[in-house]
């Protein structure tokens, strides 16, 4: 990491909070009530918990996000059937109620109050003091309620949300259970910007002004036609007005309306991967005079383009997307992962060298995407796994256009979102008989009416009779997204040449052949990305190992990733970084299938690698050494004797292979560009355990009761060097009432379960993540092994 990249990462942080700010107004201008705490939990159907005088006293205290999955045991009975066996990762679904009971201030009557929920997972029924307010299906949804008509105000009210995850499991991976994104209560005046009730578009950018389009959509729920005055102005990074444009609108009694205004940006900061700047629009509404509304949307401005032969551009730059598909989970969190380690993973992503995410199969937080927007990466926003197919097969035909709306009408203002996926591998691309590519036209269509200003896509299985071209499928599609079909790139493109097309899923090691899907060709799938520029991009499956999906017991989860749960690199990740990061590096891998190390499914997986020196059992024997980088050529040196210097263009996937006779020590690889050392990167021999190692990520959080510290911790011997092979079972306790508590403990291996407070280390390590309580104060953490001292750190919070 170098100085540079860490001034950008002050900078994105930096925006990145003020785009919260923006967001806290754009979700609710007249008073945003953060819903997630004070909720009571039953992990039992009780038909009474919906009525207001319920007692649930005697159950569960809860924070929101909460997925009551994850906390259940892990069992091979809760095991699915046929290939979903390892969907939920072997934990349970079942049937909750949350209750929570609230107060609104006599002078809120006469305004307009909403529920509004981020993501129920799922069939959720919700009530507010017993009435039904309603049902709702798809659990990657946002969705709300009016709860007007039903409260008491200056009294008490009770929200209830019956989940029914009883057909466990449902998604085919692990999509947790219950109310695992947050929750918020919304307070407007009954004259409002409705809600996601802007859409920006900057159709026209020059570099001396930006022509800025807006949509506003004003909600009149009064009995009362009303004139209102709709002001929008912008507002850039450094708070300063740049642009306004003001119009009047009438709007009917309980009607909504929208209002077309253009505003000229001049001297525009273009929304770029590089230096993603952004602007926020801020709306306010008057009613006589009097300001009954303000709104605030962040937007940037960008143009993209996709060529056919050329692929994609940004701001007039061609770019290379280099992807992760990403599932929303984080290991012992499960779904419930609070926004900041969302953001770590993001910026370990950026970091990394990745410039573009795949939300797979399912529309992410809004906040994951305010976090896209503020580090630059460019996203695929994905509505859909399956349509007929799945759990959500029975709810299609009555629910895709209301989640279709929930996602691109929250979402279009986001400028790092560049195309709207539609699916993935969906049972209609091998449709024979037209219904198929009727259903694809069909949504892509929905699509454009809400957002004209973005291409659309779906990501295809792989099928070696091509069927997706021979019913239309493909060419419904803007543009194509291939999963595992570098072979047959060429042939299409020759077939098609007006299609636009990446690779949707990858493998991160093995390529197919025609003949062979699962070949385990080990020329890496980089190349037909980046040899052909008619692909413009790459999204690796998966990028960061995630739950469920399991292929064999015990193993929880797909553990096929660059990165673990823990967010720790693992060594089969350096070819990635080698040809995604321009930062010279060269790194030491060694080749050993004795390894302890979960397999996963094969042609996903590559050879077990390691990176430590800690081979005893191999003294005085050949073993196999790997260096890969993105320099000329590396010298290999172990303990102060060079084995010699070797060009990395003799050899393929940016890899040098070594055969060196094991001896324990220090090896070094030193890196070269021409002819001058730029990198070097070495691996020493642990001794004995001596101490426990903690690391933090942050050490001051805020006293919000959502902030987070990550908090690695490492078995290390007397010189602090990392023990791989001596794993320790440690006990964490966390200390200081109300200020914080232990949220997960991990140590990235999916094999072994969660538990509340204590783990085994794995190949010497673990991540500890604490969250803040809401009183300042000071938080102590204690990690303890056997024959080992304590380690004890202190985190603030305030």
């Amino acid at each position: 990491m170098t100085k540079n990249f860490f001034k950008q990462m002050k900078y994105i942080f930096t925006t990145f909070f003020l785009t919260l700010s923006y967001l806290s107004i754009a979700q609710s201008p007249k008073a945003t009530h953060n819903f997630d705490f004070d909720w009571k939990f039953l992990l039992q159907d009780i038909t009474e918990a919906k009525n207001a005088n319920f007692d649930d006293s005697n159950w569960q205290e809860v924070q929101l996000p909460h997925d009551w999955s994850i906390k259940q045991p892990v069992s091979k009975e809760n095991a699915g059937k046929g290939w979903m066996a390892g969907a939920m990762g072997y934990l349970p679904g079942g049937i909750g109620w949350y209750r929570k009971g609230f107060q609104l201030p006599k002078s809120d009557e006469g305004k307009k109050v909403v529920i509004q929920f981020d993501g129920v997972y799922h069939q959720s029924d919700v009530y507010i003091n017993g009435e039904h307010l309603g049902f709702h299906p798809y659990g990657y949804t946002t969705f709300e309620y009016d709860l007007t008509p039903y409260l008491n105000y200056g009294g008490e009210n009770t929200i209830a949300v019956r989940v029914d995850h009883s057909d466990a499991p449902s998604s085919r991976w692990y999509s947790g259970s219950g109310i695992y994104r947050h929750v918020w209560l919304k307070v407007t005046d009954p004259v409002h910007v409705a809600t996601w009730g802007t859409y920006i578009t900057t159709p026209e950018i020059s570099e001396k002004e930006a022509q800025v389009n807006i949509a506003t959509t004003i909600e009149n729920s009064s009995q009362s036609p009303v004139e209102v005055l709709v002001e929008n102005q912008i507002i850039d990074k450094q708070g300063k007005k740049v642009a306004v444009e003001k119009s009047k609108l009438q709007v009917g009694a309980s009607k909504q309306e929208t209002l077309q205004q253009s505003l000229m940006l001049k001297d525009p900061q273009l929304w770029s991967i590089k230096a993603p700047n952004l602007y926020a629009m801020e709306t306010t509404v008057k009613v006589n005079g009097k300001a009954v509304d303000q709104y605030k949307s962040t937007f940037g401005v960008r143009e993209i383009r996709f060529d056919a032969d050329k692929g994609f551009f940004l701001n007039g730059e061609n770019i290379k997307m280099k992807g992760m598909n990403l599932h929303p989970d984080a290991g012992s969190l499960g779904t419930a992962v609070p926004d900041r380690s969302y953001l770590r993973r993001l910026q370990i992503l950026k970091e990394y060298g990745v410039n573009a995410i795949r939300c797979s199969h399912n529309p992410p937080t809004s906040e994951f995407l305010d976090m896209c927007d503020s580090l630059g990466f460019v996203v695929i926003d994905e509505a859909f796994d399956k349509w007929k197919g799945g759990y959500y097969a029975k709810y299609f035909d009555e629910w895709w256009q209301g989640d279709m709306d929930a996602m691109v009408l929250r979402d279009r203002n986001h400028p790092s979102i560049v195309l709207w996926s539609i699916g993935n591998e969906t049972g209609e691309q091998f449709d024979t008989t037209g219904e198929g590519t009727e259903r694809a036209i069909m949504l892509r269509d929905y699509v454009y009416d809400l957002d004209p200003s973005r291409l659309v896509t779906a990501g295809l299985r792989p099928d070696q009779e091509r069927r997706h071209n021979a019913n239309g499928f493909a060419q419904s599609l803007d543009v194509v997204g291939y999963n595992y079909q570098e072979p047959w790139l060429k042939d299409e493109k020759r077939q098609f040449s007006d299609r636009i097309m990446y690779v949707s899923e990858a493998f991160c090691y093995y390529r197919n052949r025609k003949n062979k899907f699962r070949a385990f060709d080990p020329v890496n799938p980089w190349y037909d990305v980046a040899n052909n520029d008619f692909v413009f991009g790459q999204f690796l499956w998966p990028g960061v190992d995630y739950m469920g999906e399991s292929k064999r017991w015990p193993s929880m989860g797909r553990v096929n990733g660059l990165f673990d749960v823990c967010m720790f690199e693992k060594p089969a990740a350096a070819f990635h970084r080698s040809v995604w990061n321009d930062e010279p590096m060269v790194r030491i891998a060694v080749a050993d299938q004795s390894l302890d190390i979960d397999p996963g499914k094969p042609h996903w997986s590559w050879p077990f690698l390691a990176d430590h020196w800690n081979f005893p059992q191999y003294k005085g024997r050949i073993i196999l050494v790997q260096t890969t980088t993105n320099c000329d050529s590396v010298e290999l040196v172990l303990n102060d004797k060079s084995l010699g210097f070797r060009n990395t263009s003799d050899y393929s996937n940016n890899t040098i292979v070594w055969h060196v006779p094991y001896n324990e020590g220090r090896i070094v690889a030193r890196g070269y560009k021409a002819g001058r050392e730029v990198t070097n990167y070495e691996l020493k021999t642990a001794g004995e355990p001596a101490q426990i190692l903690l690391s933090a990520d942050r050490t001051q959080i805020a006293a919000d009761g959502q902030d987070l510290s990550h908090i690695a911790i490492r078995i290390v011997d007397k010189k602090g060097i990392v023990v791989p092979d001596a794993d320790r079972t440690i006990t964490v306790e966390v200390l200081g009432l109300g200020n914080g508590r232990l949220l997960g403990l991990d140590n990235g291996d999916l094999r072994d379960s969660f538990t509340p407070n204590s783990i085994q280390t794995y190949f010497g390590k673990a991540l500890l993540t604490v969250q803040s309580g809401r009183s300042k104060g000071a938080i102590q953490v204690i990690v303890k092994s056997e024959r080992l001292p304590d380690a004890i750190l202190q985190i603030t919070t305030e």
